[in-house]
This record gives C-alpha cells, sequence and structure tokens, in this order.
C-alpha cells in the first residue's frame, strides 16, 4: 500500500472537516473523533519524521518548524498525498541528520493540518498525532526514511479504576492551585 492508499480516509469526515486555509481555530478531537480514529487500520508504510526535543502525542495538534531538506521534502511530498506521516523523536536533538540508529521506533502517526511557508523561508507544519505505531522494518532513507509500521495497543485504565481517578483529581486541583497562586494566569 503506498502513502496515497491511507486507510485514514475517515479522518475527512471527523471534526478536522471545517478546517479551511483562513481558520485560526484548530478543533480538538471530540470523544467520537476519539473512538473512530483508534478504529481505524493503520497505513502498511508511512515516511517517518524525526523532531528533534518534542513528543506527538495522539490527539494532539502541534506546529513543527522543518529545517532539514529531508524533512521539507517529506512534508511537501506527504502535504501533495495522503497528509498522512509517521512522526518519532530522535534519541539525541544534537544529531543533525538522524539515521534509523538515532530515532525512537515508537512514534506517532500524525495528519499534516496546514503548511506555512515563512518569511525566513522556513516551513512551519502544523500536525495532529492520531495513532502510535512502531516501526517494524525501514524500508528506504533517502530521499527519507519511508518504513513498514504495525499499531501499538494503548493499556487504558477502566473508567473505575480509583487509583487513577485519584490521580486525575489531584491533577486539577494541583492546576486550580497554580492558576490561583499565579496573578498573570487568566482565570478562565
Amino acid at each position: 500500500m503506498s502513502m496515497g492508499d491511507s486507510k485514514f480516509s475517515n479522518f475527512d469526515n471527523m471534526s478536522l472537516q471545517g478546517i479551511d486555509q483562513d481558520s485560526e481555530l484548530i478543533p480538538l478531537l471530540t470523544p467520537e473523533d476519539e473512538e473512530q480514529m483508534n478504529s481505524e487500520t493503520l497505513p502498511e508504510t508511512l515516511p517517518i519524521l524525526p523532531l528533534r526535543n518534542t513528543v506527538l502525542f495522539p490527539g494532539v495538534v502541534i506546529p513543527i518548524t522543518a529545517g532539514r531538506d529531508k524533512s521539507i521534502r517529506l512534508i511537501k511530498d506527504a502535504n501533495n498525498g495522503s497528509k498522512v506521516i509517521g512522526v518519532v523523536s530522535q534519541k539525541d536533538e544534537e544529531t543533525e541528520n538522524p539515521d534509523v540508529k538515532d530515532i525512537n521506533t515508537l512514534g506517532t502517526v500524525a495528519r499534516i493540518l496546514r503548511v506555512l511557508q515563512m518569511p525566513d523561508g522556513n516551513t512551519t507544519v502544523i500536525i495532529q498525532g492520531k495513532k502510535r505505531f512502531e516501526i517494524a522494518e525501514v524500508l528506504t532513507k533517502k530521499p527519507y526514511i519511508t518504513a513498514t509500521v504495525r499499531e501499538t495497543n494503548e493499556l487504558r485504565p477502566s473508567k473505575n479504576d480509583k487509583e487513577f481517578l485519584a490521580i486525575i483529581e489531584s491533577i486539577k486541583e494541583l492546576a486550580l492551585k497554580i492558576i490561583r497562586d499565579n496573578p498573570n494566569i487568566p482565570s478562565e
């Protein structure tokens, strides 16, 4: 299966459908979107984009600046095709041209939402994490890394897990305390 034959076709039917080039807000996933996303099948192969100092999680929208020629080419190719890429973190941020040994094998499938050419010549891409994957086999290293991937199962606590609920409540209380104690954070 090629990049253009992505099985992530249903993403366009999700909350991302209303995004246009002039939109300032990018919607987050609804629980229904997350459920649909988790039921999607991974593409067999993905172009792999290594990121420095960044880990992308499913459901999260982030902007990234592409500086390496390989990364810019990967983004342009994917944006002109299925818009689906595999995002992994680099093991060492100092590595300028990461090879397979320099990247983590667990990553997140991402959908390119928007590509922006910045005034300074850099390319910024806004991506949304979709689903975790593991690199099974590297297929190519040039012009950028492509690999076959396999799905990884996410372990989630049950909705009635008392320890999990206590941790969530503790995080909420701590966040509220931080907001109350910091006058520079707006109350909303």
